[in-house]
């Protein structure tokens, strides 16, 4: 049977994940970094997020950080996972990425997303209500006007005007009928409810609409791999951002991730030791001949042609160590299509 895998892009997006020990600042500065790894590993995007008020999340910036990671590459396309558009007036979103493609012309990617903050104190904070949400697809044609010029009011974005930004949709369930009523690319997870993200993928392909941005369906999925040289340290990659998810469900914060060897199932309370098990399943962690056959299963449910990987761990080598056999899995060390 041949391989699907040497025709598969595959991308990473770095959340700027804090670790127990050390500051915010070093969390930004281990994501350009990564990105430089990333580069040389052949990988074809870096993109990074948007989280405001996060404990364990530096990224709150993220057209200013894609600004450093591009500065700091040559050849990676970088761009955001996303910019969460309900935060942010269109025009000036057009401005920052119209500034970003101007300075790193034919690099830069607009992911986009219709998050609003995570806690009440974050949304008033940012002058937002959850309804913003709501206002997402009117926002994205907004945004989408700006380049092409056709604002009524006469303002002009600049420089964005005339500029091609790729620009991409982060969904689940409603807003992958928005990317195929706007004929945009989808990027669409989480690899943990694979039939709600299969189910999406199916919605988005039979209600696509070709645009001048995509004349044909495009579908990114995203999710976490981790790989190592047995399943068991594979598994152990995962155990910090289970623990902090668990938390974060229970106590109402994304707390910075802590060492593997200091989490113990034992001392949780029932609900977090709950919580924390099923943080652990769903992805795809395993050796590099069991990551293979993983995502060729994955590509033959999704037939997506990229994957974003998104995996936060506290150790940073062994998650350089991940990338680097993944790299191996998928084209050798060749990966950007």
């Amino acid at each position: 049977m041949t391989s699907l895998l040497p025709a598969l892009r595959v991308s990473v997006l770095d959340r700027s994940r804090i670790r127990e020990g050390h500051p915010p600042a070093e969390a930004l500065r281990d994501t350009v970094r990564l990105a430089r790894e990333a580069e040389a590993l052949g990988y074809h995007r870096f993109w990074v997020s948007e989280h405001h008020g996060v404990p364990g999340v530096a990224g709150s910036a993220p057209t200013v950080l894609a600004a450093a990671v591009a500065g700091a590459t040559r050849t990676i396309r970088v761009g955001t996972g996303g910019v969460m558009l309900p935060n942010h007036r269109p025009l000036v979103v057009a401005e920052q990425f119209g500034v970003l493609e101007s300075l790193f012309p034919g690099r830069i990617d607009m992911g986009l997303g219709r998050s609003v903050g995570f806690t009440d104190g974050v949304r008033r904070a940012l002058g937002r209500e959850k309804e913003a949400a709501e206002d997402f697809e009117a926002q994205l044609h907004e945004l989408l006007g700006w380049f092409r010029g056709t604002d009524p009011t006469g303002v002009r974005a600049r420089p964005a005007e005339g500029l091609t930004v790729p620009p991409f949709v982060l969904a689940m369930g409603e807003s992958a009928g928005i990317a195929a009523r706007a004929g945009l690319p989808l990027v669409i997870g989480d690899l943990r409810h694979r039939e709600k993200m299969l189910r999406g993928i199916d919605r988005y392909r039979s209600a696509f609409r070709p645009s001048p941005w995509a004349p044909e369906p495009y579908v990114v999925v995203s999710g976490t791999v981790a790989v190592a040289a047995t399943p068991e340290k594979a598994r152990r990659l995962l155990l910090p951002e289970a623990w902090s998810m668990a938390r974060a469900r229970t106590r109402g914060a994304f707390p910075p991730l802590p060492r593997a060897e200091q989490i113990d199932p034992a001392a949780m309370t029932a609900r977090e030791r709950t919580l924390y098990e099923s943080a652990l399943t769903g992805h795809l962690a395993g050796t590099e001949e069991q990551i293979a056959d993983a995502l060729e299963t994955l590509l033959r449910e999704t037939a997506a042609q990229e994957i974003l990987v998104t995996t936060s761990t506290h150790d940073r080598e062994a998650l350089l160590d991940s990338y680097r056999r993944l790299a191996r899995v998928v084209g050798n060390g060749t990966l950007r299509g």
